[in-house]
């Protein structure tokens, strides 16, 4: 059984509304034309975005075109993607993450870019200010990294005497997961926790990683927030239920899948609200002036399944805060 109790509260900027040629382009009668870059694998995000553009009236071949470009899964190719998006003159550019953001920043500085879930604008050099961007980029972050710390401290809280955590990354994502790291590395350090790092790029490699950490036996794992890894999120659950080890993420994705517990923010809730930047920019605003969308509630999921599967009890003070309980 699965209790919900989702309240999700989002801070927004004042939109200024100005004219520009994009506006100018509808009144004409010309349907807009949508960019769309994506570092690629599964992900909620992407088809949660578009179902906030059905939401807002926008239809594919009816009332915008789109052009996709998916470097699926290598990251690399994202800058060469991003030019050829350029190339083809859109109205807007929408970006997932950010590394898609970064490239398509650097590929143009006139097309509006709306991002979406992007970790930390302002660590990542996207933006200076969240209020006032500035520039052709806006839309929303999720704040991934912010909830590292809480992620380790909720391995405190689930296991009192743990003292070794063993930290997955995936190095092929380094911008943003590296963010995510140090955080990490600082949670633990406060708290008197040994975090151990371990590199993951590849299904492969996640399949020897939890080979070795059968061997090694940390307290627990946890898994910095990855596309690679959601779209793995199964095979974690199943990896980590064999090696009998807790597991944390911040991706809720990966609770409902099997493990242990998860903190973080909606993605899917954050994607759906990216839709209004384009609605905004297609209607004349600039995206400098948009202030970048934050969540203010993160969600806790306790899987007390697995919990219970592992042989580990779920303090009540854990299970009275949680969001959602899977049983």
């Amino acid at each position: 059984m699965t209790l919900r109790r989702r309240k999700f509260l989002l801070a927004t900027g004042a939109v200024l509304l100005g004219t520009s040629w994009h506006a100018d382009a509808q009144r004409a009668g010309r349907m807009p034309r949508i960019g769309f870059l994506t570092p690629g694998l599964r992900t909620p995000t992407e088809p949660a975005f578009w179902q906030g553009m059905r939401d807002l009236g926008y239809i594919e071949g009816k009332t915008i075109s789109v052009d996709r470009r998916s470097a699926e899964g290598d990251f690399t190719r994202l800058p060469t993607l991003a030019e050829e998006l350029v190339k083809l003159r859109p109205d807007v550019i929408v970006v997932l993450f950010s590394a898609a953001a970064i490239a398509a920043q650097q590929a143009t500085a006139t097309i509006p870019i709306v991002m979406v879930d992007v970790s930390d604008p302002i660590a990542s050099g996207l933006v200076a200010n969240l209020a006032r961007p500035g520039g052709n980029l806006s839309g929303t972050a999720s704040q991934s990294n912010a909830t590292v710390s809480k992620e380790v401290e909720l391995i405190r809280q689930l296991l009192p005497s743990a003292t070794r955590v063993a930290a997955l990354w995936n190095p092929a994502n380094a911008i943003f997961q590296q963010l995510m790291l140090s955080e990490a590395l600082a949670a633990g350090a406060r708290l008197h926790i040994l975090v151990r790092i371990g590199e993951v790029r590849t299904r492969e490699e996640l399949d020897r990683a939890f080979a070795a950490l059968g061997q090694e036996r940390p307290d627990a794992v946890l898994i910095l927030q990855d596309l690679m890894f959601n779209a793995n999120a199964a095979r974690v659950a199943e990896l980590a239920l064999t090696q009998r080890l807790p597991v944390i993420s911040g991706s809720q994705v990966m609770a409902e899948a099997g493990i242990v517990a998860s903190y973080g923010s909606d993605l899917a809730l954050i994607a759906r609200r990216s839709a209004f930047y384009v609605q905004k920019i297609l209607g004349g605003a600039k995206p400098g002036d948009l202030a970048v969308e934050l969540p203010t509630k993160f969600e806790l999921v306790i899987n007390v399944k697995t919990a219970k599967a592992l042989g580990m009890t779920v303090p009540a003070a854990v299970l009275a805060r949680a969001d959602e309980v899977i049983r």
